[in-house]
């Protein structure tokens, strides 16, 4: 029988949300059912802070969070921001694609430049295997989260961060029930004791999981939640 977690660390697009990234609202009721029995939430995105910040507050955790696909987390609302990536690496390798794509008449979009501190994001509109063709030779990842490309170094990843955070919390990573959808996660599910994607996870991630909920989206979520928290059912 597993032993029963003791803090949750989870991804947010396609994870607690839907495939139109609409947030499920029977997840964030799950969540502060977690929250008011004193399991910490931990979201864990690749989305920005300040972004993420508003989540918290709105769903009610308490502000614990990994960003930008593990290259930024921080501890609290009021905890100091750590920046684990390389964001001149990534700015470096994005001004290459400009360069290559523009070479096409293709213009890339960039995603909240300004709000960014150790990744870059944008526009899900050229092909994600033709974006890793055109970086050979940078040290960076292409993460394909569905909803955008990001650029992120390869010694970060929501894994890296999430070991981070666990030691400040003071709580093993193998005490924490951790969910997630796509490849981005896959580090993040590996490292936590129990590691669950949802039913609409890419078809690398079956590996990666323990198990794979029947449901898809949010409603996974809470799936996987209830299947291992059973006062929660």
């Amino acid at each position: 029988m597993e032993q029963i977690p003791k803090a949750v660390i989870t991804d947010l697009d396609g994870t607690l949300t839907d495939e139109r990234r609409r947030l499920n609202t029977r997840a964030v009721d799950c969540i502060r059912l977690l929250v008011d029995a004193g399991i910490p939430v931990v979201l864990a995105s690749g989305n920005t802070i300040c972004s993420l910040t508003i989540l918290c507050k709105m769903i009610g955790t308490d502000g614990t969070v990994v960003c930008e696909n593990g290259g930024l987390y921080r501890v609290g609302f009021q905890g100091e921001q750590h920046i684990l990536g390389d964001i001149d690496l990534c700015r470096s390798a994005f001004s290459h694609l400009e360069r290559y794509f523009g070479d096409k008449g293709i213009e890339l979009e960039l995603y909240s430049p300004e709000y960014r501190f150790a990744d870059v994001a944008f526009a899900r509109t050229v092909d994600p295997e033709e974006v890793r063709s055109a970086l050979a030779g940078f040290d960076v990842r292409v993460l394909d989260t569905g909803f955008a490309i990001h650029l992120q170094g390869n010694a970060i990843s929501k894994g890296t961060a999430f070991r981070h955070v666990a030691e400040d919390l003071g709580i093993g990573v193998l005490d924490f029930l951790a969910v997630g959808d796509s490849h981005n996660d896959k580090e993040m599910l590996r490292t936590a004791g129990i590691g669950i994607a949802v039913a609409n996870c890419s078809d690398d991630m079956r590996d990666s999981a323990d198990r794979v909920t029947k449901e898809e989206y949010g409603d996974g979520f809470i799936e996987a939640v209830q299947s291992v928290f059973p006062s929660l059912s």
